[in-house]
């Protein structure tokens, strides 16, 4: 597969791994304290954001909607150095890296770009994703007009590239029934009314030109059989079912008999039929995101260029499902996690500058309130919910390999447990002792911060007879066992006879925070 090259490539490809783990700090809550929790806002660097993130949410992430800086001159002052397209490329990558660790394995990332480096990014995401989980390229229409400064084209779309995390186990598309063509097009009802809803007229006969001989057979109608000219659409004996349903339906015309089949709104459990998604984008604009956005902060403190929550919306709609995590770490003035909180999703969101407390923060209060712009009332928005706002806090290791005074044993535990299983650690746990839990067979001990009640210096952080009967008691295990702690007094005769592997506190993970 061909692969892009840049300058300072090389760095790009190390710096995901090099970035320190950093602790997040809690600043404040807002709205209902219990659903706050389950929505974050940080402010900080999204590289150190995202590495922050992984402990904490690696592979949960249902779906990450991003609009990095599109390279253009209002973004860098010099845009033909080539030098410039290398930074921006050498921005993008380790982050890509990082997100698709923070991606569950059925989740999507969806990317907006022009064509200023959307190309570029799409070799990219091709090394990072692989090609085969490729979705698709939609095409949005960005603006219903265009200007007459433009000196070739006016330009009137923007690129959103999808990308599976795993193509194998994604699941399908749909969206819901659009409720204008619903209104035109599903027009009749009969005696199922009550459980599928109004129904359409489809042709049960197909023009495809394929031979397929079973497709080929008669309908019984008034005494005769009915043939198609090619072929019907259905199999026989799906065919009569249908006829004996009453969910066929003959029509003649010049004596010509076609058949038709009742197409229903809802199936047979009473659920809306979808639709598929398709690849060109249009009916939501940016002059509709900056019509949002004068409404929610005025004219002066108007957003540049805002995505309007109804793009976010249709792609929201086809790939979640409510109570999912939705992740945007270059979140900008809060479209991504306003229409997030608005469908029922949770959500993270990740902004750098001061947008994340004069905009961001203002835009969810209002949601919380119950605003009805944007999509309040396509969704029946009310208002409710709540989220948490999180800084960047110190680093898991400071200079010279320690560790933080600030990290707590549940800090640890997520970061250890990420490490050795690059997996997220249940949040929810609350831990009363060194037990962290069962990753392929091995167990998992963790000896810090006085976990087994004795607060004295390396008090029950170092491996003696005694602690691992405390270990024992708390979690018996067959298998092989790592136990993580300051020191161990026992041998290694006696560790190995034992099946367990001993990690000291630091440097045995200091050596490999990075990894």
């Amino acid at each position: 597969m061909p692969l892009l090259d840049w300058v300072n490539r090389n760095q790009a490809e190390e710096t995901a791994t090099h970035v320190p783990y950093h602790l997040l700090k809690f600043e404040q809550s807002y709205g209902d304290e219990q659903q706050a929790k389950e929505n974050l806002i940080i402010q900080g660097d999204n590289l150190q954001a995202l590495k922050a993130l992984l402990p904490l949410y690696g592979g949960q992430v249902k779906c990450i909607f991003i609009d990095p800086p599109y390279n253009t001159q209002s973004a860098f002052e010099h845009y033909d150095d080539k030098l410039e397209h290398a930074q921006w490329l050498s921005m993008m990558y380790p982050r890509l890296q990082l997100l698709k660790e923070l991606l569950a394995e059925d989740g999507s990332i969806w990317i907006t770009l022009d064509d200023n480096e959307a190309h570029y990014l799409k070799v990219m995401c091709d090394e990072v994703f692989g090609r085969k989980n490729f979705l698709s390229n939609f095409v949005w229409q960005k603006s219903y007009g265009g200007g007459s400064k433009a000196k070739w084209f006016v330009g009137l779309h923007e690129n959103i590239l999808c990308y599976a995390k795993n193509t194998e186990v994604f699941p399908e598309m749909w969206l819901p029934p659009d409720p204008e063509a619903v209104k035109k097009y599903y027009k009749y009802q009969d005696e199922k009314i009550l459980v599928r809803g109004p129904y359409r007229l489809q042709p049960l006969a197909t023009t495809s030109m394929d031979d397929r001989p079973n497709l080929k057979y008669g309908i019984p109608y008034n005494g005769i059989d009915i043939y198609p000219e090619k072929q019907w659409q259905w199999s026989k004996d799906r065919a009569l079912k249908a006829l004996e349903n009453n969910e066929l339906v003959f029509s003649e015309k010049n004596g010509k008999v076609t058949v038709s089949y009742k197409q229903y709104l809802k199936n047979t459990d009473g659920e809306e039929r979808g639709r598929k998604p398709v690849t060109i984008i249009n009916g939501h604009y940016t002059q509709h995101g900056t019509n949002e956005s004068v409404k929610l902060f005025g004219q002066s403190d108007k957003f540049s260029f805002p995505k309007p929550e109804g793009l976010l919306n249709i792609l929201l709609e086809c790939c979640t499902d409510k109570n999912d995590l939705i992740l945007d770490s270059f979140l900008g003035s809060g479209t991504t996690a306003a229409v997030a909180h608005k469908m029922g999703r949770r959500y993270i969101g990740i902004e750098m500058g001061e947008h994340a407390k004069t905009h961001v923060i203002p835009r969810l209060e209002k949601v919380i309130d119950g605003e009805q712009g944007g999509i309040s009332k396509t969704v029946n928005w009310q208002g409710g919910g709540g989220f948490s706002f999180y800084t960047l806090g110190s680093s898991v290791f400071d200079d010279n390999g320690f560790l933080n005074a600030d990290v707590k044993f549940k800090d640890l535990a997520s970061y250890i447990w990420w490490l050795e299983t690059k997996s997220a650690l249940n949040q929810t746990e609350n831990f009363d002792n060194p037990f962290l839990g069962i990753h392929e067979g091995t167990a998992y001990y963790l000896l810090y911060n006085g976990i087994l009640g004795d607060r004295r210096p390396n008090g029950g952080n170092v491996l003696t007879s005694s602690v691992l009967n405390h270990l024992n008691e708390c979690h018996a295990h067959d298998g092989k066992r790592i136990v993580i702690g300051e020191a161990s007094r026992l041998s290694p005769a006696r560790l190995e006879s034992l099946n367990i592997e001993f990690k000291q506190i630091p440097y045995s993970l200091y050596g490999n925070k990075a990894k």
